[in-house]
């Protein structure tokens, strides 16, 4: 009689253990030339860090930073309206925090420890801004606000599973409200442009150019692939223009050129010609990655559909568009980090970001020579901010499972 066969385990073996001395053996020091190498760039390592810590403790002026962070933030927004970013800050993290939720949904735990590491981490050092105190107090508000509606989103995302697309609704009128609240009308008073400067209008350009220049993309590059000549003409010498000429050539263009082609009537400031050139600048670059994605897509998959009946459209909405955008995630975060760092060259335009802003700081005699405090303060602020977009791409890979 044959034996009944052994049935496998499904389970993943045990991970092996690895201490930390062997560790470093089998990656830093496994022959002799790994070793010099490793010592070399230890020594390299350590001695930068070593003369840093040294000087900013030491020999830095940090007193620049706390004097102007009025200004490092919002520019020349009027005092008495700060109260309306504020208030879009607020409703901005409680859309974060829902979107967090929803996002996590499917996984077993909310708060694990790195979250909750990274959480007292922000909160330390919100508590060492140096700014007022209610500011300080307002900022831990907000993000117990986004911690507490991650928790709701997530309990929502679990029992109505089409929470996603409200909050997609959400983020769309959120925007709208915050344009109201920056520039006014409609009961508030009027604040322009001009008066927008560091942090607020760094965030503002950049946020604008990667939503409006994502759709525009989209269809730049389903019309590269385009069977009409015409079309794909078009889409090709556009794309070809942008790419091949820097983007202070074109931020020059559209500072000098662009008001003689509009009628007079038409008077557009610095800031949308500016967002105007970035808008187009990005959507080139973005529909170049998109096409990567789409040309990652199996041919069977929309014969498939046609065989099934569906239109172009819907199989391009339902199967082939969404596969695409999924596949470029990765390279769509580069895109999109790349753009909030180009952000700093309309400073040669006269407007006042963060660098623009941070030269107009270091003309002042007060602060004269204290170029390596202002630039390391607000290479930290882009180093921030881009780090996170890509924390959160990588935690939107894991939430779609992009990897399998």
């Amino acid at each position: 009689m044959t034996p009944a066969p052994t049935p496998i385990s499904s389970q993943r073996p045990a991970a092996a253990k690895v201490t930390p001395a062997a560790w470093l053996k089998k990656n830093l020091f496994s022959n002799w030339y790994n070793s010099l190498i490793s010592v070399v760039l230890l020594w390299l390592i350590g001695s930068t860090l070593y003369s840093t810590v040294v000087w900013a403790f030491t020999q830095a002026r940090w007193a620049v930073i706390p004097d102007n962070l009025k200004l490092y933030m919002t520019g020349l927004f009027p005092v008495d309206q700060l109260w309306r970013v504020w208030l879009l800050l607020g409703i901005i993290c409680l859309l974060a925090g829902m979107t967090w939720g929803i996002l996590a949904r499917n996984l077993p735990k909310l708060y694990d420890n790195k979250t909750l590491f990274w959480a007292g981490a922000i909160a330390l050092l919100i508590v060492l801004i140096p700014t007022a105190l209610p500011n300080r107090l307002l900022l831990l508000g907000y993000e117990l606000l986004i911690v507490a509606m991650a928790w709701v989103g997530r309990l929502l995302a679990q029992s109505r599973p089409r929470m996603g697309q409200w909050i997609s609704v959400a983020w769309a009128v959120a925007s709208l409200i915050g344009l109201w609240l920056l520039v006014g009308g409609l009961g508030l008073p009027a604040v322009s442009t001009g008066k927008w400067g560091g942090l607020l209008l760094t965030l503002f350009m950049a946020l604008v150019s990667i939503v409006i220049s994502f759709p525009v993309a989209i269809g730049l590059a389903l019309s590269r692939q385009s069977k009409l000549p015409v079309v794909r003409g078009l889409a090709v010498g556009l794309i070809e223009i942008m790419r091949g000429t820097p983007l202070t050539v074109w931020l020059f263009i559209g500072d000098v050129m662009l008001p003689i082609f509009l009628p007079n009537t038409l008077n557009l400031d610095r800031v949308l010609r500016a967002m105007v050139i970035l808008i187009l600048f990005c959507a080139t670059y973005t529909a170049e990655t998109i096409r990567g994605g789409l040309q990652a897509i199996p041919r069977g998959q929309p014969e498939a559909a046609s065989a099934l009946g569906l239109n172009t459209p819907l199989t391009l909405g339902l199967i082939v568009l969404p596969q695409a955008i999924k596949i470029s995630i990765p390279a769509l975060v580069g895109v999109f980090i790349q753009m909030i760092q180009e952000t700093s060259l309309v400073a040669i335009l006269g407007l006042f970001e963060l660098l623009g802003m941070s030269r107009s700081i270091l003309s002042n005699p007060a602060y004269v020579g204290r170029y390596a405090e202002v630039y390391f303060f607000i290479g930290l602020i882009y180093w921030v901010l881009c780090y996170v977009m890509s924390i959160g791409s990588r935690r939107l890979e894991k939430a779609l499972n992009t990897e399998h």
